[in-house]
């Protein structure tokens, strides 16, 4: 697998990506410093975690037991800032920073569920955001490739996730709706901001039966909607009302 390349307006963090199947062999590029491992907050949330899982996924209709287990283990309160990591584990989205938020519980078990991912695949996130999402990808497939347009949180996030020792991921800074076309096909493509159309890129560069999930609508709200490409063209379900804030770049929403 070729390394990943910059392209104007953009450039790459902290690029790890696993060849093998064990998710901390050595890997092909580490050009970041080195990180600590997460320390700022010694309280013990492993019971906060517990209950927005059987409050927030179980009991709210999420049933791959992959996706729950792995939002079992993801420390959400790392992803946050200290003064809000006592609210990590509640039912609702938290500011992140640069107006930018991260998404409830369940709404990241119910996208990340709606990939349906086995393990294997190479996954392109669109949004790395504060990289909880990034993290709970990478816990479920094989590698994951993810673009940020804000560089301050796509840098924190890089730190965060080389400090959870999450090897498998690769960030990009420049427009997400552009994809990631030298690590085309994708297996899977997953949204993390309303679009007002199907961005052109990123169905190109889904691989035959991938699924893409995004939330698409209007500023005041947005449908999820799961798009699967097949022989004979897309096949597109509706997954329920959302709201996100907007995917800005060349084939989504304008730059304001």
């Amino acid at each position: 697998m070729s390394l990943p390349k910059t392209w104007s307006g953009g450039y790459t963090l902290g690029v790890r990506v696993v060849t093998g199947s064990n998710p901390v062999a050595p890997t092909i590029s580490q050009r970041h410093s080195k990180v600590k491992s997460p320390s700022r907050n010694p309280q013990d949330y492993s019971w906060a975690r517990e209950k927005m899982v059987r409050e927030q996924l179980l009991e709210q209709g999420i049933k791959d037991p992959r996706v729950v287990e792995a939002m079992r283990k993801v420390p959400r309160h790392l992803f946050v800032e200290t003064a809000l990591a006592d609210r990590a584990y509640d039912d609702g989205p938290l500011p992140i920073g640069d107006k930018q938020t991260i998404s409830q519980p369940y709404m990241a078990g119910l996208m990340t569920e709606a990939l349906q991912l086995t393990g294997k695949e190479k996954v392109l996130e669109i949004g790395t955001g504060s990289g909880y999402q990034t993290a709970v990808l990478a816990e479920l497939s094989g590698n994951v490739f993810s673009v940020e347009k804000i560089r301050s949180l796509a840098t924190r996030a890089r730190e965060i996730l080389d400090a959870l020792r999450y090897y498998n991921v690769a960030i990009h800074v420049g427009d997400g709706t552009l994809g990631w076309n030298e690590h085309a096909p994708f297996d899977a493509v997953l949204v993390t901001a309303g679009s007002p159309t199907l961005p052109q890129p990123l169905i190109d560069q889904l691989a035959l039966g991938g699924r893409l999930v995004i939330p698409l609508g209007d500023e005041q709200g947005q449908v999820l909607r799961r798009v699967r490409r097949t022989g004979s063209g897309l096949e597109e379900e509706e997954l329920g009302d959302c709201r996100f804030v907007k995917l800005v770049g060349r084939y989504g929403w304008p730059d304001a």
